[in-house]
């Protein structure tokens, strides 16, 4: 019963936290598509779509919770301000990576 009941309380609080109602899925889906289709010949239309993808708060940036895969992974080489978020511009710093 305890257990029951620890999930129950589990499930309220994450349903009721406003970063988890406010998670686009398919957005994130959609991220992680084309951030895997990403290659070498990747171009700045892609990372900027990838960009508006992630930055799932729309406020201009990508913060270390929004950030998936080799975005993550990379985050703090991209992150050439360490304002612990990337911009557009140092999105585009993935290009680099890729090659």
């Amino acid at each position: 019963m305890k257990k029951i009941a620890l999930s129950f309380i589990v499930i309220i609080t994450f349903s009721s936290c406003d970063s988890v109602k406010n998670v686009n899925t398919s957005s994130i889906s959609d991220a992680a598509t084309l951030l895997s289709s990403l290659s070498s010949n990747a171009t700045v239309q892609q990372i900027s779509s990838l960009f508006s993808l992630l930055d799932t708060d729309n406020n201009a940036a990508i913060s270390s919770t929004e950030a998936i895969g080799s975005v993550a992974e990379n985050f703090n080489v991209l992150d050439t301000d360490n304002n612990s978020n990337l911009n557009l511009t140092e999105l585009t710093g993935l290009l680099h990576l890729l090659k």
